[in-house]
């Protein structure tokens, strides 16, 4: 859509550059840093167009990842928590060394996504290379020329802000020019913007500032083990108050829950020993199973998203497309909320909508700088492989060849097993490549997988379903790919996947979107009558995705399962009860 041609301005004088050029007619971003300089004419250094182009970018902070573009095409996304790592790990030398063995050259671009002022000095002084937090002109952002090794390679850098903005639309099905609104939702902010044809972003406001904060610390209010005078809630929180907000049977708050409303919700963001009447606040250390403050997680989660809601009809012209992006993107009760208001022609949340996918929006920003380019292609399977390189303990497994409808026969006997397949997803959800399998009919399978999991029985479980079968099944009428919106179940059947409200946060399946999965399901659907299956991620609690074999080996002995397949490859644990349960039922 837009004809670019790039002239870089480089400065002896300054370390920063300053980029001019025009687009369709239109002057493109502007460039640079402190005490920028114009250079003379033979200075001059010309980079024209983007074929081949190669952007490596990472994302130095919480959800660390490494990302790398080429041709305008996502060929790899090395998250920090991956591979059995603490979640929202930063970025290690482990995963530079990942990152760095699959480039086949030296990129033309290194990025580093905006974040808080890594040190003290850097707080007073400001940097050369980090771009900051917040800041939506391309003015702001910072490029430079550096090398890699021994090949020349650009540095760029644009603010955290942008990146989830350019994530959430560079990852979107709009086409390039596609007027639309985003939302940005996390930590710390809650904002809507504008983007117009020419991608100029425009803040409209800030309507509540630290919204993901503000919607975990609930969480640690109820919480006993929660210290109250904690400055942030923890980060596993939020996913946590969103399950029990599903548990919620009231709507209307009391007196007392209206004026815990207002401290939580307005003015600015405190911790909860700044309310002055905390010891006499409702839900104070009642713990997670009472069913009263389980009401006021829903009427707390209602209110929450009822401000946005307001301020985007009174704010927002209806009929316009919404891209949302942030941790609270994750939020699929909020996402299907979003849909159902009417107000947006189409809503897209991409799957690494928290920090994860900062990097890949900063590489966009990037890519967009260099060639007025801000969409790519991409599939949500772009991390690593699996690493199956390390030797099982002799005699511990059964080991079959690929078998889609030995591997069904035995999740319909109820026999739970790990499913990994080819790439790690990006964020958090596990999407058939690291996934827990099991046959979704009975309500003592979702207790046994939490307790696989270690986790609270409150947690939901997540149907994976064929596509084709979603309208019957959810009354779902489109793909959802992502596991990022609730459907209501349509039968009582499905027990095992079906939240305590009667939703499921669901994913489908087709031969395009997940080829082994979707056979799978084909097979369990020939046994069972039900294209539906029990989908959970695979991992250690507090870490990121399995991806080798050795923690696979490890989680399947300590943490129950009954075994697992790689790449098709089943390996069933002798020791397991349920395994050999099965074995005699299939010799009789």
């Amino acid at each position: 859509m837009y004809g670019l041609e790039l002239l870089p301005l480089v400065s002896k004088q300054s370390k920063f550059r300053i980029t001019a050029g025009r687009a369709n007619g239109h002057p493109a971003c502007i460039i640079g840093g402190k005490n920028q300089y114009l250079s003379e004419p033979d200075e001059l250094t010309t980079l024209k167009g983007a074929k081949d182009m190669k952007i490596l970018s990472y994302n130095p902070g919480h959800d660390g990842a490494i990302a790398f573009l080429q041709d305008s095409r996502l060929i790899f996304s090395v998250e920090s928590e991956k591979d059995s790592n603490y979640r929202c790990s930063g970025v290690s030398v482990t995963d530079v060394l990942d990152a760095v063995s699959l480039l086949g050259d030296t990129p033309d671009v290194i990025c580093m996504s905006g974040w808080w002022p890594l040190h003290h000095h850097e707080y007073l002084y400001g940097s050369h290379r980090n771009s900051g937090y917040r800041g939506l002109s391309c003015a702001n952002s910072i490029v430079d020329k550096g090398r890699l090794l021994r090949g020349k390679a650009d540095f760029f850098s644009s603010s955290h802000e942008r990146s989830h903005i350019l994530c959430a639309f560079g990852m979107s099905a709009l086409p390039m020019g596609t007027p639309c609104y985003a939302l940005v939702w996390e930590g710390e902010m809650g904002t809507f913007y504008e983007i117009d044809p020419e991608m100029n972003i425009t803040l409209i406001a800030d309507v509540l500032k630290q919204p993901g904060n503000r919607y975990s610390l609930l969480y640690g209010l109820a919480d006993p083990t929660f210290p109250k005078d904690g400055p942030y809630p923890r980060n596993s929180d939020a996913g946590k108050l969103m399950a029990l907000a599903s548990f919620s049977k009231r709507s209307t708050p009391s007196a007392a829950e209206k004026e815990l409303l207002s401290f939580l919700l307005d003015g600015a963001y405190q911790k909860l020993s700044d309310y002055h009447a905390l010891k006499q606040a409702p839900h104070l250390d009642v713990g997670l199973d009472d069913p009263e403050f389980r009401n006021f997680a829903g009427i707390y989660s209602d209110a929450m998203f009822d401000i946005f809601h307001q301020f985007a009809k009174a704010n927002l012209k209806k009929g316009q497309p919404l891209v949302i992006a942030g941790g609270c993107g994750l939020n699929c009760d909020w996402n299907t909320k979003w849909k159902e208001t009417g107000l947006f022609s189409e809503v897209f949340v991409p799957p690494c909508a928290n920090d994860s996918g900062a990097a890949i929006g900063t590489a966009i920003d990037a890519q967009f700088h260099y060639t007025a380019n801000p969409k790519i292609d991409w599939s949500v399977y772009s991390g690593l492989d699996f690493r199956a390189n390390s030797a099982l303990k002799k005699g511990d497994y059964d080991i079959y060849q690929k078998d889609n409808a030995r591997v069904a026969d035995m999740l319909a006997h109820g026999l739970i097993l790990g499913w990994v397949n080819g790439k790690y997803e990006i964020g958090p959800r596990a999407l058939g490549n690291r996934s827990i399998l099991a046959a979704p009919f009975r309500d003592e399978t979702r207790v046994r997988l939490n307790e696989i999991k270690q986790r609270e029985q409150f947690r939901p479980i997540a149907p994976v379903c064929l596509r084709d079968d979603a309208s019957k099944w959810f009354g779902c009428d489109c793909e959802s790919q992502y596991m990022l919106y609730t459907y209501r179940s349509t039968t009582r059947t499905l027990a095992a996947v079906t939240h305590v409200n009667g939703t499921a946060r669901l994913q489908t399946v087709t031969p395009t979107t997940n080829k082994n999965l979707f056979d799978l399901l084909v097979a369990f659907k020939a046994r069972t009558g039900y294209g539906v299956l029990c989908n959970t991620s695979l991992n250690f609690k507090g870490k990121g995705f399995i991806n080798n074999m050795t923690d696979l080996d490890v989680y399947a002995v300590d943490h129950g399962l009954d075994g697992f397949a790689v790449d098709g490859r089943a390996y069933l644990l002798k020791s397991s009860q349920q395994y050999q349960t099965y074995l005699k039922g299939a010799e009789r």
